[in-house]
């Protein structure tokens, strides 16, 4: 599957992802309104303006981008409803050819994280036949319990040509309260690069590993260092625009190639028309003015790739 991303990053010439982080306030009235005439105001009701809502901006994207990102939580806050809007929305981005990344952030062990990597990436077997649950294509993980977390999603991965990205630098402003504390003279962020680097080794692709990293976007001199550690591994950047990151905060979380990296907006580009920037879209155009939140996110990246 990082091999479908890059070609996907390649065909459109834009390293970006659009996080679907959807909340009830993101959604325009008018859709609230149709969604709630049909299924009332209600968890049904409430999940049914999600998926409407996704809908309109992925067709309203689709061609500009290699992938999405659904946050699962900003779904399971609706129960049951919510979740089968998340599976809605992974098949229908699928569907238009996207990568897709479960935003899960799972790190338990043993069994249990067996099962969150059958359930997320792999095949249940039920009797004599076999499922698959969610169905992402990649899947993010945080890696505070150690191998035993990662492993078996890794197995999993293999067997389903499948992907992760593991939590290295976030880009939270309480993120150092552990991920900077220096263990033999060095962040424990540089070896948890060192570590993602050495379980990649494991699980390449025909240019960089399946197992990637998540670094973020807001502190780009510590991407410049794990960039380095992590030469094979493809990282994911959050914390673009409404978190403060620029373009040209970002040019060294890429490879000379100018692959290596994918860059994560969410709510800067779903939530676009309640931007100053993009009022003039209003608000029954809001996927409009999302799909011009993105022209301008890649030309932003673009430019600072090519002065770099």
């Amino acid at each position: 599957m990082i091999n479908k991303l890059i070609e996907n990053i390649r065909k459109t010439n834009a390293p970006i992802v659009v996080g679907l982080d959807p909340m009830l306030n993101y959604i325009p009235k008018h859709i609230q309104e149709k969604a709630f005439a049909e299924f009332g105001e209600t968890l049904e009701g409430a999940a049914e303006a999600i998926w409407q809502f996704n809908k309109g901006i992925v067709d309203a994207t689709y061609d500009l981008i290699p992938a999405v990102k659904p946050q699962i939580a900003m779904y399971e806050q609706f129960g049951l409803p919510g979740l089968q809007a998340y599976k809605r929305t992974i098949d229908y981005c699928k569907s238009k050819g996207l990568v897709v990344i479960g935003d899960i952030k799972r790190g338990d062990i043993g069994s249990t994280s067996a099962a969150y990597a059958t359930g997320h990436l792999g095949h249940v077997q039920v009797g004599s036949k076999k499922y698959a649950g969610f169905d992402e294509d990649f899947a993010t993980l945080n890696p505070y319990m150690g191998s035993d977390s990662i492993k078996p999603f890794i197995e999993v991965c293999k067997e389903e040509n499948k992907g992760l990205f593991v939590l290295v630098k976030t880009s939270n402003p309480s993120s150092g309260e552990f991920q900077d504390r220096l263990i033999d003279g060095r962040p424990l962020y540089e070896w948890v690069g060192e570590k993602v680097a050495e379980w990649g080794e494991d699980h390449m692709g025909s240019e960089y590993s399946y197992v990637g990293a998540v670094v973020g976007a807001t502190y780009p001199e510590m991407g410049k260092v794990l960039r380095k550690l992590m030469p094979k591994t493809f990282i994911l950047v959050p914390g673009y625009g409404a978190q403060g990151g620029k373009g040209a905060d970002l040019v060294h979380f890429f490879n000379e190639d100018g692959l290596g990296a994918i860059v994560n907006s969410s709510r800067g580009i779903i939530a676009a028309y309640k931007q100053e920037s993009y009022a003039e879209f209003g608000e029954l155009n809001y996927a409009d003015a999302s799909r011009k939140a993105v022209e301008v996110m890649i030309e932003d990246i673009s430019g600072a790739l090519k002065n770099r």
